[in-house]
C-alpha cells in the first residue's frame, strides 16, 4: 500500500472531522426488488439466505476517506439488495458523499458502445463480419488487412493505440484542458501501422472502440452521443447518464469531487477534458443508472439474441478474456461478467453473474484510480460475491 504524505493524512483527518462515514439519507429513486423505499444506505434487506454479505460490504467502505479513496458508492443486487455510501463530497468543504452522485465511468463506456453496435447489427444496419474498409473507406491505409466489426468489438483488430496526452495522471495533468479529437487519435494509430494481423491476438486498447464510434456515426448519419441517447439511455430511463458536450471538462449535476495523489499531495482532478476518450471512455453516469442498464442488458432488453451472445463469447485466440464490451472473471467458483473503468479521481466497476443472481455497481473516488485497480476491486468488488 502507498503511504500518503503527512500533509495529505492531515487533510483527510480534517475531512473525517467534517463528517465522514455511512450516509443515513434515504435512497433516491424507486425501490428495487427486495428493498424498501427509504432504506438507509449501508443496510441490507436480504431476499433469501443467499443475500449480500452485509458485514463484508460495510467493512469495505468503513473509515473513508482514507489513503485509498475519499468516497465510495456501492450498489449490490440480485438475491437481496445492499446500498452503501461513505466518505466526503469534497475534502476541503467536507460534508458526506452524495449517494446519487454523477461520476466519470471511464471504460465502462465500452459496454454502451458494444451494445449500440450490436443493436445496429440486430437491425441489419451493421454486419459484424463487414470490414472497417467497407464502412469507413480511406480510414486505414493499404498496410492493413481487412478488419471486421467483430474484431473491433473483441479487441482483436490488430490496431495499435493512438496518441494521448500521457499514460499517467501526472503526465496528463498539464494538458487536461486541451483537446485531442478522435480523428487525431485514429490517424496517429494508423500511422503506426498494424500491431498484429486481424484476429491473431487480443490486445486491450481504446482505439478499437474509437473506431466503432466513428462507424456508428457513419452508418446512422448522426452523432455517437445522440445515438446512445435515443437507442439506450432514453428507452431505459437513464436520466442521469450522458456524455460531455465536446471538450467540456465539467461534471454537471451533483457529484463528489475526484482527487489523485501526486507527489505526496491530493490534487483535485474533477475537471478534465475527456474528448479523446469519446466512445471508449467519456461516459458520465450514476450507480443507479448503471445498475438499471446492466440488468436490462443481461435480460436481453437492450440487445436481442443472438447478438447478445457476442457479449458473452470470447474470441478463439490465446489468453482471451474480453468479449464484446465485457470481461470474464472467475471468483469464488462463479463466472462473472463485467467491466472496469478508470479516469483521474474515479474508479468504476459494473459486474454480474450471467443469471443476475448477483450484481454490483460501484464508483470509488480513488486517490490512484488507474494504478490501484486490482487492490480497489479486492476491497470493494470481491465482497459482493462472497456468497
Amino acid at each position: 500500500m502507498r503511504r500518503l504524505h503527512p500533509r495529505t493524512r492531515a487533510t483527510l483527518a480534517a475531512a473525517v472531522a467534517l463528517g465522514v462515514g455511512l450516509s443515513a439519507g434515504p435512497l433516491a429513486g424507486p425501490a428495487l426488488a427486495g428493498t424498501t423505499a427509504g432504506t438507509p444506505a449501508g443496510t441490507v434487506v436480504a431476499a433469501d439466505a443467499y443475500g449480500p454479505d452485509a458485514a463484508a460490504l460495510r467493512a469495505a467502505i468503513a473509515g473513508l476517506p482514507d489513503r485509498d479513496a475519499t468516497a465510495a458508492l456501492l450498489r449490490v443486487g440480485g438475491h437481496g439488495t445492499w446500498h452503501g455510501t461513505a466518505g466526503v463530497r469534497d475534502i476541503r468543504g467536507g460534508g458526506p458523499a452524495l449517494h446519487n452522485a454523477r461520476f466519470r465511468a471511464g471504460s465502462v463506456t465500452k459496454v454502451v458502445t458494444a451494445a449500440l453496435v450490436l443493436k445496429l447489427a440486430a437491425e441489419g444496419r451493421v454486419d459484424l463480419d463487414g470490414t472497417v474498409q467497407t464502412y469507413l473507406p480511406g480510414l486505414l491505409t493499404d498496410d492493413f488487412e481487412p478488419i471486421t466489426v467483430r474484431q473491433l468489438l473483441d479487441f482483436t483488430s490488430g490496431l495499435q493505440p493512438g496518441d494521448s496526452y500521457g499514460g499517467t495522471v501526472e503526465e496528463g495533468l498539464p494538458h487536461r484542458f486541451l483537446t485531442l479529437t478522435p480523428e487525431e487519435v485514429v490517424a496517429s494509430a494508423v500511422a503506426k501501422g498494424p500491431g498484429s494481423r486481424p484476429g491473431e491476438r487480443q490486445h486491450y486498447s481504446n482505439i478499437h472502440y474509437t473506431v466503432l464510434g466513428m462507424l456508428v456515426e457513419k452508418v446512422t448519419g448522426d452523432t455517437y452521443a445522440h445515438q446512445a441517447y435515443v437507442r439506450i439511455f432514453k428507452p431505459l430511463g437513464l436520466r442521469h447518464t450522458s456524455f460531455p458536450a465536446g471538450a467540456d471538462p465539467r461534471i454537471h449535476g451533483p457529484h463528489n469531487r475526484g482527487y489523485e495523489e501526486i507527489d505526496g499531495r491530493l490534487v483535485d482532478v474533477t475537471e478534465w477534458n475527456m474528448s479523446d476518450r469519446w466512445a471508449a471512455g467519456d461516459l458520465i453516469s450514476t450507480t443507479a443508472d448503471l445498475e438499471r442498464f446492466m440488468v436490462a442488458l443481461f435480460r436481453g432488453q437492450v440487445v436481442p439474441d443472438p447478438y447478445l451472445e457476442e457479449m458473452f463469447t470470447l474470441p478463439d485466440v490465446p489468453g482471451a478474456r474480453l468479449a464484446a464490451g465485457l470481461e470474464r472473471f472467475e471468483l469464488n467458483g462463479r463466472v462473472i461478467w463485467g467491466k472496469t473503468g478508470s479516469r483521474p479521481g474515479y474508479h468504476t466497476v459494473v459486474a454480474a453473474t450471467r443469471d443476475l443472481s448477483r450484481t454490483l455497481v460501484y464508483s470509488v473516488n480513488a486517490t490512484d484510480a488507474k494504478g490501484a485497480g486490482l487492490a480497489l476491486a479486492q476491497r470493494f468488488a470481491f465482497p459482493a460475491f462472497n456468497r
